[in-house]
């Protein structure tokens, strides 16, 4: 995934800016930068790897490096922005959030008509936002190019740009699939991923862009360069996943949507008479708690942090290479409370279950310190396809996901023209897929969430919602 922030202020706003593009750190793990413009001095840009360190560590001496009064900055989870680009439309940097899945076909159009050339990446890549700006490039101004772009981009396009005036133009995905918000203070307007990431600096919220709406911020004005569109398909993977818990999109908060959707996942339990002999409710953290705590709410059953990840100093970003390695990391990570686990019958809830690597070995983990049982609850459906407008999964084929390759052991290829069925728990096909699951990974037992249970905790009417990874819906 990734995530952008950025302001246009009548004064140097560079603190504002590192502080509300930290806020998006949940959002990606691989690179950040900054760009600003200074009347003086013109745009400036900085890119750091972040990987192995926060973003707050490698900006922390941002401010010798550079100053502003329009400033945009970025988190990465796929390639280093925003990018410098010098064009017929002047100066700019550009970052974008998205992904383009017909990059080879779009790179080779741009070269073909114009003769251009991209810098390469290692390995012959080109940077996918440099990309989007050599799209919006093809045509007379901003507003033109940015329709363009994304509507010949296969995949998602949000985009933030800094212009050599000093103003910024942001545009939301033509269905809407992410969110950009806008803030004002008395000082400027800013636009961003995340609401909170301003709201705590100071901002009061504007709005939120509808679908492919455009709009061009100063520090004065905020100008509405396109109308919103009247069709949205928002990720419902925003609210179950990779939404922070302060986060609200589309009037939602995630943390509240979390609490509604594990009370649903209990009381379709209690409907079906699952409600087994339970010492804790517990979730995987981080996003697995407080569908647990929604869980545990409902049924009255004692909510307990059986293990707690310890973070200090085994951030999230830090992922060796080798498979061996990363389960050692993963088990370092995990501190188990032995009262809490020893001889006890536990109940947890994940936010969802995608390959069911790390799962496996955190329940292997509890079973080694005296579990007795171990019950798993997904607050998402069987994930089923891979998703193709959003790159927040590492997953590179349908076959990483757990669902496939259960299916694929159960009845080979014949068994994905009936993934409908396997989706569902009520069906034989579904059941056997369930059990296989609880084989592999030792659960006691295995519920999944289903789509009009995700669909109901979030509130939003099931059209606005794209829930392509569950069931194939486009």
């Amino acid at each position: 995934m990734g995530g952008f922030f950025g302001i246009a202020s009548k004064c140097d706003c560079m603190m504002d800016v590192f502080f509300g593009v930290d806020y998006h750190s949940h959002l990606g793990t691989r690179r950040g930068g900054m760009a600003a413009w200074d009347e003086r001095i013109g745009l400036q840009r900085k890119i750091h790897n972040i990987e192995n360190a926060p973003f707050r560590t490698k900006f922390e001496t941002i401010f010798d490096e550079m100053q502003g009064t329009s400033v945009i900055g970025c988190i990465s989870d796929s390639d280093p922005q925003p990018m410098l680009i010098r064009s017929h439309l002047g100066t700019y940097a550009i970052t974008t959030v998205g992904i383009v899945n017909n990059a080879d076909d779009l790179i080779e159009q741009v070269m073909a008509d114009h003769g251009g050339y991209f810098d390469a990446m290692t390995g012959g890549k080109v940077n996918s936002t440099e990309l989007v700006a050599a799209l919006i490039n093809r045509k007379k101004d901003f507003v033109e190019g940015i329709q363009y772009a994304q509507s010949v981009i296969d995949g998602t396009c949000n985009v933030l740009i800094l212009t050599d005036r000093g103003s910024l133009i942001t545009a939301r995905d033509r269905l809407g699939r992410i969110p950009v918000q806008i803030g004002k203070n008395e000082d400027g307007y800013c636009a961003s991923f995340e609401e909170f990431a301003f709201t705590k600096l100071g901002y009061d919220k504007v709005c939120e862009l509808g679908p492919g709406e455009i709009v061009e911020l100063t520090a004065d004005s905020m100008t509405r360069l396109a109308e919103p569109g009247k069709e949205m398909k928002m990720c419902a993977f925003l609210w179950s996943y990779y939404g922070y818990p302060t986060s609200t999109y589309e009037g939602i908060n995630v943390e509240a949507m979390r609490y509604r959707n594990g009370a649903a996942i209990a009381e379709r339990d209690m409907e079906q008479g699952r409600s087994m002999d339970i010492d804790y409710v517990g979730g995987v953290p981080d996003s697995g708690t407080p569908h647990a705590i929604g869980y545990a709410n409902r049924t009255g059953k004692a909510f307990a942090r059986a293990f707690i990840k310890y973070t200090p100093t085994w951030s999230r970003s830090f992922t060796p290479a080798r498979q061996s390695d990363r389960k050692k990391v993963a088990k370092m990570k995990q501190i188990p409370v032995h009262d809490l686990i020893k001889d006890k019958n536990l109940l947890f809830v994940d936010d969802s279950i995608v390959r069911g690597t790390q799962l496996q070995e955190t329940v292997e983990f509890l079973y080694e310190n005296g579990a007795k049982s171990v019950h798993m609850r997904s607050a998402c459906p069987p994930i089923m396809y891979g998703c193709k407008y959003l790159n927040f999964s590492r997953s590179t084929s349908d076959m990483d996901l757990i669902s496939r390759r259960m299916i694929m052991e159960l009845e080979g290829e014949e068994g994905f023209n009936h993934l409908e069925e396997y989706a569902d728990g009520n069906t034989e096909r579904g059941k056997a897929m369930r059990r296989a699951i609880c084989e592999k990974f030792k659960f006691a037992s295995l519920g999944f969430q289903t789509v009009d249970g995700v669909v109901k905790a979030i509130g939003l009417e099931p059209c606005k919602l794209c829930t392509y990874c569950w069931n194939g819906k486009e």
